[in-house]
């Protein structure tokens, strides 16, 4: 009896999915799957809407609001080793974020040339575990280790510098 149960109830399932398959709409990019954007029809909403700015104002608007968003740390350059190796982990100003979401590497921003530099040492010699900055490291000499610490711990002068 349970098994009859089942196939009638699985046939049944089948029978739906093809009808809705069937049916198009939201399921295939019919018109119903641009979303609902209000309650009122067509018409209304074509009416009530606001003016359109070009596309070179909304391009300006986006800027403008990705600057505010970066404020005073997202201004300054850095060096291309600094893009390649270390901007998709830890941002590319040192701030941990890149467009406003946290990414996998802590906040380097504001800490000492020294301090960075002891730690690159240490994730080298994986005094300090991570697999991922080893892999950057390993083959990376002490003098180069040196000179991204002492970009990392210039970052707040040139932030302050880019702001004047």
């Amino acid at each position: 009896m349970k098994n009859i149960i089942v196939g009638i109830l699985t046939i049944l399932i089948f029978a739906l999915m093809a009808w809705t398959a069937s049916k198009g709409g939201a399921y295939h990019g019919g018109k119903h799957s641009k979303g609902i954007g209000s309650f009122a029809d067509e018409k209304t909403t074509a009416q009530a809407s606001p003016v359109e700015k070009s596309d070179e104002e909304k391009d300006a608007d986006q800027l403008k609001a990705l600057k505010d968003k970066a404020g005073s740390i997202g201004s300054f350059k850095v060096s291309d080793e600094y893009k390649s190796k270390c901007s998709a982990c830890h941002g590319a100003n040192g701030s941990g974020e890149q467009d406003g979401r946290k990414l996998m590497g802590p906040e380097l921003y504001g800490q000492s040339a020294d301090m960075i530099y002891k730690k690159l040492i240490d994730f080298k010699a994986n005094r300090i575990e991570n697999v991922i900055m080893r892999g950057l490291l390993i083959n990376t000499s002490e003098e180069e280790l040196r000179k991204f610490a002492d970009e990392i711990g210039e970052f707040p002068a040139r932030a302050a510098e880019a702001n004047k």
